[in-house]
């Protein structure tokens, strides 16, 4: 038997207070004092929806995590990191701006907001892993230096990887830029002439000196190209495109080798809330207001992420005769980041689950 994955059932259509009660119900039941110490700068990783998503985990949930932190004498952070697409996200300025506008401030939350990959998604620490893919992945540097972890994840279908819940809040939402870019890009950048204005600063930053001047504009050397993105963090026109399609199973694989690379220097200091309301079939990524594609479940913790997963899927699929992933994308299999996860010692599939009421 794995280790317990904590739950708690929400009416088919819950309202805040009720979700706020059985986030504290949960936390109650988690075992604080194991996971943060005293004076434990502790990273709450949340995600605060593109600029028109409005089913995201509110601040009043992040509220409860971080009164619950503080509880244990920790200095609570709420994190998050850049984009590679354009939109309300792709750097600090923006993304900090964006997050306020919807609730996530000092005075709402009791947290601060820290970035943690830095301005422009490019402050990073590569993370030594036993993965099979990599020996080694890009992480934000800030997620690194914390001493503990909570994860606030919204469970959602994808359009890449069917499920969208902790696993990938950990691998792509805490890869720094680079580390985005190699889970997502099977080939080298390339300079979009068209947008490009050769103002130069994709090739002043450029760390392998790649990229050249070609007829008036930007152009990057395949040969020399190291994958890194700074040219796509950097560039302030959309200049940079890259190939975004990647086969699912590949991508998952990569996603859980990253999200080891989060958790691999503190497995016990971690705590994974998957928020199982609001369901959609694509992620809160998207500019845009999303149709329910479920109802309602509830909320549910693990110090294990891989089994917060099977569980998010588990529950789903015995509430409503199939699974979240299944609901939203049939045709990809989401059990992929589960499996590999499984192998690479992320967490396991077995979890034992503990009912509260």
């Amino acid at each position: 038997m794995g280790k317990p994955v904590y739950f708690v059932a929400l009416p088919q259509a819950s309202d805040m207070e009720q979700r706020v009660r059985a986030t504290e119900r949960l936390l109650a039941s988690c075992g604080l004092e194991r996971i943060v110490a005293s004076n434990d700068r502790t990273a709450v990783k949340i995600h605060v929806g593109e600029k028109n998503n409005d089913t995201h985990v509110g601040p009043e949930i992040v509220k409860a995590v971080v009164d619950w932190v503080r509880k244990a004498g920790g200095s609570p952070f709420l994190t998050e990191t850049s984009t590679l697409y354009k939109g309300a996200r792709a750097n600090a300025v923006d993304h900090l701006t964006h997050a306020f506008s919807h609730g996530f401030s000092y005075e709402k939350v009791g947290a601060p907001f820290i970035m943690a990959d830095g301005l422009s998604g490019n402050t990073e620490i590569e993370v030594p892993i036993p993965g099979l893919l990599f020996d080694k992945v890009a992480i934000a540097r800030e997620v690194v230096f914390a001493d503990s972890l909570v994860a606030v994840s919204h469970p959602t279908g994808h359009v890449n990887t069917a499920l969208g819940a902790c696993i990938k809040t950990l691998g792509m939402g805490l890869a720094s830029r680079m580390g985005k870019l190699r889970q997502h890009s099977s080939m080298k950048p390339e300079v979009k002439a068209r947008t490009c204005t050769f103002c130069r600063k994709c090739q002043k930053w450029c760390p392998a000196e790649a990229i050249v001047e070609r007829e008036g504009k930007a152009f990057i050397l395949g040969q020399k190209c190291i994958g890194c993105g700074e040219c796509l963090a950097v560039c302030r026109f959309d200049a940079i495109k890259y190939n975004w399609g990647v086969e699912s199973a590949d991508l998952q694989k990569k996603m859980a080798e990253h999200a080891l690379g989060v958790i691999i220097d503190k497995r016990d200091k971690c705590l994974f809330v998957n928020c199982l309301f609001d369901m959609t079939k694509d992620c809160d990524c998207l500019n845009l207001k999303q149709q329910r594609c479920q109802p309602d479940v509830g909320i549910l913790a693990s110090q294990d992420p891989v089994a917060a997963d099977q569980a998010t899927l588990d529950l789903t699929r015995e509430r409503f005769g199939r699974s979240l992933a299944e609901a939203g994308w049939p045709e990809l299999d989401a059990t992929v980041q589960l499996e590999h996860g499984e192998k690479i010692g992320l967490g396991s599939r077995s979890y034992e689950l503990k009912r509260l009421e």
